[in-house]
């Protein structure tokens, strides 16, 4: 088996072991801090997403009929894998997609071992077997394994959506087929081993890089997969959602994010400038990034101010160094898309505050962004409808709690929403009101195994925990059990 701390990756992680590609070709995966080659990859094509396929449906037998203890206990030994491989992954993490090495060795690793330890507890405390009711005696509900499973996972929290994804539809009993970002892939090749390691049936767990046109969309119209589970674009996810309507399987999608963080003008005094450093936190690279600042009129001067204070004191550099700078986006690709929707904000009008066009002073090589802030921002802009994950947020002013709440709600995208005040009563009034899957107040994150995941255009599935469990599983009814 390969050394995830060689260069080259020429081939996929298969029914137990890593086997040469069929009809693959080269790609270079970047470092985005200097543009430098830092490995080569293999990308599958058809002939190696069938045979991961095919191993997966050969093995999902077996392993569904296994015990839910003897899923769980291979989980904990990922666990133990993971936590003794925390290092060589955070470094992954950090060289592949530009996270600084801090925030990989804390949020980016801990996404994965958090999720990791979550999904066994869940599995631990699920019933897989339980009676209807009293009401109905003698009748049983079952819930069984989906079957073969294609994971389709981003680059920009490599751990956390791979982790998400991957431990929860193994507990559950189903058999799968990852296909990494093939921008961000050193890191899952690292969990193969680590799954290798953990002597997992062949066969259960496999592994094709690829890139969406080639490997993903193959596996998304498979007839022999059961399930698609994406996270990414929007766009993607509509595709992927017609290409498996063809063999009526199951998709969950958890797409992109436009959202609103509303600040009353009775927030505490942390909340502006918690708001901006959460936006530009991993280089504005989140779905559930507050990218939409909702400021009561009365405190909006203020807050103007005080976040054009906070976006200038950001400091930008290369993901190598320990600090609390933000990194590189992850490819020139990224950046262009980035310099685009800035270049609208100003040509729109609305009001510049600090950050722009081109890279911070001193950095003339690699994928970096400016700190952005834009002030005065209304609904027909550009900047205020699309998603431009990067470093960049958008200021508006509101006057009652009808108009924050109209305002957030303005946005085909319902992942998640902030609320700001120290009035528990409109805390919980506006909550209600908001359309996403999560709303958090007061700068607190939701709890461990809390479902992640929201509604309209940011997808249908919800990820974590109980609810992260029962995405893999069917549900069964059985009369006369007894």
């Amino acid at each position: 088996m390969q050394d995830a701390s060689k260069h080259y990756f020429n081939g996929h992680y298969i029914n137990g072991g890593w086997v040469a590609s069929i009809d693959g070709r080269e790609m270079a995966v970047e470092n985005p801090s200097t543009e430098e080659k830092i490995a080569t990859i293999t990308l599958g094509g058809v002939a190696d997403a069938d045979a991961a396929v095919a191993a997966a449906k050969a093995a999902f037998p077996a392993w569904a009929a296994t015990d839910p203890e003897e899923r769980i206990a291979a989980l904990e030994r990922l666990m133990e894998g993971y936590k003794s491989r925390a290092e060589d992954m955070a470094q992954a993490i950090s060289t592949e997609m530009g996270a600084p090495i801090a925030l990989a060795k804390t949020a980016q690793v801990g996404a994965g071992a958090g999720h990791l330890k979550n999904t066994i507890r869940a599995a631990k405390a699920f019933a897989f077997e339980r009676p209807l009711g009293d009401h109905a005696p003698g009748d049983m509900i079952l819930y069984e394994p989906v079957g073969v499973c294609a994971l389709i996972t981003p680059w920009n929290w490599p751990m956390n959506q791979v982790m998400l994804k991957v431990a929860p539809a193994m507990a559950a009993g189903c058999t799968v087929v990852l296909k990494p970002s093939e921008l961000s892939p050193l890191s899952a090749i690292l969990l193969a081993e680590m799954i290798d390691a953990a002597g997992f049936p062949p066969g259960v767990f496999n592994l094709v890089n690829g890139d969406g046109a080639g490997v993903g969309a193959h596996l998304t119209a498979h007839p022999d997969v059961d399930m698609v589970s994406f996270t990414g674009s929007t766009r993607a996810g509509v595709a992927i959602s017609k290409a498996a309507a063809d063999t009526v399987k199951r998709v969950s999608l958890e797409l992109g994010g436009k959202g609103a963080n509303i600040i009353f003008a009775d927030a505490d005094e942390k909340a502006v400038t918690r708001g901006v450093r959460h936006c530009f936190n991993n280089s504005g690279q989140s779905c559930n990034a507050p990218t939409r600042m909702l400021v009561e009129r009365s405190i909006y001067d203020q807050a103007v101010e005080t976040a054009r204070a906070v976006a200038e004191k950001t400091e930008v550099g290369p993901a190598d160094i320990e600090g609390r700078q933000i990194g590189p986006v992850v490819s020139e690709t990224q950046f262009n898309k980035i310099q685009y929707l800035i270049k609208h904000g100003i040509d729109e009008h609305a009001a510049l505050i600090a950050g722009g066009l081109g890279r911070p002073d001193g950095l003339n090589r690699g994928h970096f962004v400016r700190p952005t802030i834009f002030a005065d921002v209304t609904p027909d802009m550009t900047i205020w409808k699309e998603e431009i994950f990067g470093p960049v947020l958008c200021i508006s002013p509101f006057d009652s709690e009808e108009e924050a709440i109209a305002l957030a709600n303005d946005t085909p995208y319902g992942l998640t929403n902030y609320v700001q005040t120290t009035d528990k009563s409109r805390a919980r009034r506006v909550a209600r009101r908001l359309r996403s899957g999560m709303v958090e107040m007061n700068g607190k994150l939701g709890g461990a195994g809390s479902p992640f995941g929201g509604m309209k255009h940011s997808g249908n599935g919800r990820e974590g925990g109980v609810w992260g469990l029962e995405e893999f599983l069917e549900v069964k009814a059985v009369s006369d059990w007894e």
